[in-house]
């Protein structure tokens, strides 16, 4: 197995003079557990994101703006879990892509994709929790439906931007040793010597965790550190509409928590990587064997983010509860009279009136 090919560091892996003389026996296990994760990560994911943006779609005129961002989160989720089926192939083949030239370019643009679109999406939400909060009164202006759909306008646009490199640089690579074909970066339309191509993967992997991860990240945890502030200072008598708030700030934070659970060890590693390109890190057996080992791993953490998000709605949101509920109660009551229908619908009307 040629180690430095792979579908994980999505701006290449190149063989490099030490790590054809290093030993990466236990790379193997990766081929019999990625694809079962990979596997497990789509059905959860799918089924999970589905029922969210049923959800969201549902409670039309409901809807406050942490609902649309989250509804958004999810079709992010859903559209990155659907391609996990090829990277479950592609890994189980021993890295051999037998699907071509554009699914190649379109799964791997849609992994980047969702990375960027999921942690802009986690940061507008925590900005719209603190001019809630923070600025409860002033900020009213601000959170309308009409910037609220801008802003996943620019969010959407940014993110598909920012993943662009990936959709065109992306391509396939005949291994005429081993009869197979690699899913793999390709700089050879913009770049002539190796030391070039270093530089264009090393640039590309260290801005794509400054701009799709640490940036973001250090946004919301100064939102959340102005948002601590007023909590403490203001909310300690608990009113109804200050509970609701709190609620909610408690779901977006767990939110945020796990999603840099999920995704700090994938970036630290192909930072590590990337700045290995740079000669910041000696490419010596040991850290090339380290990263060789983890990356999959850490990268399947990465993914199960996609997956993990329905269950935290489902434990912390008492409206994603009941929307669950309703629709579990919908498929019955298409079975029951039409009499007990209709009284059915009102009654949950009637419920639904009163929830958070």
């Amino acid at each position: 197995m040629d180690p430095t090919s792979s579908p994980y560091d999505y701006y290449d892996y190149d063989e490099t003079e030490n790590s054809t003389m290093c030993d990466y026996s236990e790379w193997t296990l990766s081929y019999y557990v990625i694809p079962v994760l990979y596997m497990l990560i789509f059905i959860l994911g799918l089924s999970g994101n589905g029922v969210v943006i049923f959800a969201v779609w549902r409670a039309q005129g409901k809807r406050r703006a942490a609902d649309v961002y989250i509804g958004n989160l999810a079709l992010a989720d859903l559209t990155f879990v659907v391609t996990l089926p090829l990277w479950a192939v592609y890994t189980a083949m021993g890295y051999h892509w037998p699907f071509g030239v554009a699914l190649c370019k379109i799964s791997s643009y849609v992994v980047l994709l969702n990375m960027y679109a999921s942690v802009f999406c986690l940061t507008c939400m925590s900005y719209d929790r603190y001019l809630a909060i923070v600025h409860s009164l002033s900020s009213t202006q601000l959170r309308t439906q009409g910037r609220t759909k801008a802003s996943l306008m620019v969010i959407w646009l940014l993110s598909a931007l920012l993943a662009a490199p990936t959709l065109i640089f992306r391509n396939t690579k005949p291994d005429p040793t081993t009869n197979r074909t690699f899913c793999a970066m390709n700089f050879s339309l913009v770049v002539s010597t190796k030391k070039q191509e270093s530089l264009w993967i090393a640039g590309l992997s260290i801005s794509s965790s400054l701009l799709g991860f640490l940036l973001p990240f250090l946004a919301m945890m100064m939102c959340y550190c102005f948002i601590g502030c007023t909590v403490n200072r203001h909310f300690n008598t608990l009113r109804k509409e200050d509970k609701r708030k709190r609620r909610l700030l408690k779901i977006i934070t767990t939110l945020v928590v796990v999603f840099a659970a999920c995704w700090i060890p994938f970036h630290v590693v192909k930072s590590a990587d990337a700045l290995s390109y740079l000669n910041l890190f000696p490419e010596t057996c040991t850290f090339l064997r380290f990263l060789i080992l983890t990356h999959p791993y850490a990268t399947c953490l990465a993914y199960v983010n996609s997956c993990l998000n329905p269950f935290l709605y489902a434990f912390f949101d008492l409206r994603f509860r009941s929307q669950c509920l309703c629709l579990l109660n919908l498929k019955k009551a298409l079975h029951a009279s039409p009499a007990t229908s209709l009284s059915f619908q009102k009654t949950e009307a009637q419920s639904l009136a009163t929830k958070v």
